[in-house]
């Protein structure tokens, strides 16, 4: 299993990070190259085979995630002003928990969205028109902004984020991730490599954002070791105790 407190993905670091970034390249140049055997093939299976992918595939929309987040986020900030002692002190931790999250899944997901639209790559209900490699690059509309899947981003992103929280979820997580990815191809969105640069993008994001809060001791700290662990929610646990006496 991946060890979540590393600070960066197995294989990355600040000695590695060209290296990592060129076996991304030529890992997307290779599953670019299924792209339109991958896509046609799967578009192509029968009704039954097709109907699992639509049922999850929108698990990897944001705003079940990004909404709730954000409206506890503002909820605890506002009632933060209004509390004392202990209280205020847990939904100082509230906030941080929400915020975490919003961020940890929209920042991944803005940078996707804004990548699509500079790149514009055709959708594969492009292909029989434009073929698998069109591009109308800055304007276009969603017929033109496949590339990288942003469902891919926000299911893998969601994975590692709620992850790093609670590592005892991660396999489930990420497996969800990984099928809701995958499900992109047979429900004809995307082709295999928007999805695998979409999960890179979900995966690296959530990294960034978890980085950024433990060097500010935001939910995270830095063990002496560089290995990166989630701060008790002192407060948080001490008033659900009283609730529970």
């Amino acid at each position: 299993m991946i060890d979540l407190t590393k600070p960066w993905p197995p294989g990355l670091n600040r000695d590695t990070w060209l290296l990592f970034l060129l076996g991304f390249v030529v890992a997307l140049l290779l599953v670019s190259q299924v792209d339109v055997w991958a896509s046609r093939g799967a578009i192509g299976w029968p009704e039954a085979w097709r109907a699992p992918f639509f049922a999850i595939t929108d698990y990897g929309v944001s705003d079940w995630v990004l909404i709730p987040s954000l409206a506890l986020f503002l909820i605890a900030v506002f009632a933060g002003h209004f509390l004392r002692g202990l209280k205020r002190l847990a939904a100082y931790e509230v906030s941080m928990l929400a915020g975490y999250i919003f961020v940890g899944v929209g920042l991944p997901g803005l940078v996707a969205n804004l990548i699509k639209r500079v790149i514009g790559r055709g959708r594969p209900d492009m292909f029989e028109e434009f073929g698998a490699y069109s591009f109308h690059n800055v304007v276009n509309d969603w017929t033109f902004q496949s590339f990288p899947s942003g469902h891919a981003t926000t299911a893998i992103g969601i994975a590692f984020t709620v992850g790093f929280l609670a590592p005892r979820l991660f396999l489930w997580l990420l497996a969800a991730g990984i099928f809701v990815a995958i499900s992109r191809v047979p429900v004809g969105m995307h082709y295999p490599s928007d999805v695998f640069g979409g999960a890179c993008l979900g995966l690296i994001g959530a990294y960034v954002v978890r980085y950024f809060f433990a060097r500010r001791r935001w939910m995270f700290k830095f063990r002496p070791d560089n290995h990166i662990v989630t701060r008790p929610l002192c407060a948080i646990r001490r008033l659900y105790q009283r609730a529970r006496a």
